[in-house]
């Protein structure tokens, strides 16, 4: 009588995998639009009442890119725990930590209740939340891709970045409804008295519901078989930082670069084109003044781009590799910052503006999609198993530095300069593009990587296999 080994089954189901790699990254991004909307709409008013509308929003969107000053820290410190202790109990640290902070920044004062202390306690908590998104999204990736099969990586890989379009349509989603619950007259930015008041901070008290159903999940997951391996193998690092700075200091530089076009594209198609699309047309600078609730549906029209394409990138990364498909799509995103005036140019027909700033929308979040999905993969493949999550996470985490945290401030700088025109934002988004076209052609393809090799040591027996293009 023949018998026949069972087959083995993955430590985590797919759907397990795939709900817990999502859930957190939803709630990460989900709390980016929330700040970031009112960042826009509510913090210069009740936060930084500086008198000047622009002096305002500049000191408001400040305090909203020291969140990403203090993400390498939390990198750092999170990647060291992940590295060392293995990736649930990580993930869950930082999704409890990010959670808390933005709670309670639903429940501060105002600078009229406390004067300076408002602003203060409110980067207190943005630097809290900063510091938990730096290890959030490397572990999510990690969840992802260490339980994927190794021919679909980077499909596995677009499941935590989908959190982002999904965190959009939710963030902006719950605003219209407040609008609609907190009618306002005229339409004019949902400032009115009670949003002013208290609607603001429903977003922010709403993630508590978001983070119990993430830490319910990951609460259930087990550790992936690569994390597991390297362990047995004796081959975890006391210090995944110094581990990484001397063997891998290379794949961090190139890691950065590679993340940078998609940081500065993202956060200037959210952002900054709120603030540009719903500034008054004869403000000082001038935006479109379109709406605020037209313009956020026209954003989610947008977003619905992004969610489609990222989950296409993902199968086609696996397909023809993730080397290949960056240098087109960054490529495209060179071309793209230089049409910025075309597309965004105020016209003497209303419905004509309309029409070109939806268009507008819809390629620019088509093409964020495409190179945002394969990051999943792609940066967490970079290292070996023991300094994955550190080595990851601070490519990803410096990367928001030199591309999250200055975008929404040099782009209003530069439209101030320009008067109101948007031409030098479309070349800084070109610039940065050209950065990480570089940085994609001086990589290697990772596409068949070993992800089950375990140290530096094993990288360096196995040459052929790493870096494969």
């Amino acid at each position: 009588m023949s018998t026949t080994a069972a087959p083995v089954r993955p430590l985590n189901s797919r759907g397990r995998v795939i709900t817990a790699s999502l859930v957190g990254t939803t709630i990460e991004f989900y709390d980016f639009y929330v700040y970031a909307t009112a960042a826009v709409l509510v913090f210069p008013t009740l936060f930084f009442p500086t008198g000047n509308d622009t002096t305002a929003l500049l000191a408001s969107f400040a305090v909203f890119g020291a969140a990403m000053v203090a993400r390498p820290v939390g990198a750092i410190v999170f990647g060291h725990l992940g590295d060392k202790k293995g990736r649930k109990t990580t993930l869950v640290i930082s999704l409890l930590t990010m959670g808390i902070a933005t709670f309670l920044i639903g429940t501060l004062p105002t600078f009229d209740s406390i004067g300076v202390a408002a602003p203060v306690l409110l980067l207190v908590l943005r630097l809290a939340q900063g510091f938990a998104l730096g290890g959030e999204w490397s572990g999510a990736a990690l969840v992802a891709t260490e339980n994927a099969p190794a021919n679909k990586r980077a499909w596995y890989g677009t499941f935590p970045q989908l959190g982002a379009p999904i965190g959009f349509i939710i963030a902006n989603g719950l605003f219209l409804t407040i609008n609609a619950v907190l009618p306002h007259p005229e339409d004019s930015l949902l400032q009115s008295e009670a949003f002013l008041s208290w609607g603001w901070r429903i977003p922010f008290l709403f993630s508590a519901v978001m983070v119990i159903i993430g830490l319910w999940v990951r609460l259930k997951l087990v550790e992936s078989e690569a994390f597991v391996t390297a362990e047995k193998k004796g081959a975890i690092t006391k210090t995944p930082l110094a581990t990484v700075f001397r063997f891998h200091w290379r794949q961090l530089v190139l890691g950065t670069f590679i993340m940078l076009a998609t940081y500065v594209l993202f956060y200037l198609m959210t952002s900054f084109t709120l603030t540009y699309g719903t500034k008054a047309a004869d403000a000082d600078p001038a935006g479109l003044g379109i709406p605020y609730v037209h313009f956020v549906i026209m954003q989610i029209i947008g977003v619905i781009f992004f969610g489609l394409f990222t989950l296409i990138s993902g199968p086609v990364a696996d397909l023809i590799g993730r080397r290949r498909l960056l240098i087109g799509v960054s490529s495209l995103i060179v071309v793209f910052g230089l049409t910025f005036h075309l597309f965004l140019v105020p016209r003497a027909d209303a419905a004509f503006t309309g029409g070109l700033v939806q268009a507008f929308l819809i390629l620019g979040f088509t093409l964020m999609g495409v190179t945002f999905g394969p990051m999943g993969a792609l940066l967490p493949e970079l290292f070996p198993t023991n300094v994955r999550y550190t080595g990851s996470a601070i490519a990803y985490n410096v990367s928001s530095i030199l591309g999250a945290a200055l975008a929404p401030i040099v782009a209003v700088a530069l439209w101030a300069q320009a008067d109101g025109d948007t031409w030098l934002v479309g070349l800084y988004l070109s610039g940065a593009a050209v950065l990480t076209l570089v940085a994609v052609i001086l990589s290697k393809e990772t596409k068949d990587v070993d992800y089950g090799l375990a140290s530096h040591e094993d990288v360096a027996a196995e040459p052929a296999t790493v870096g494969k293009r």
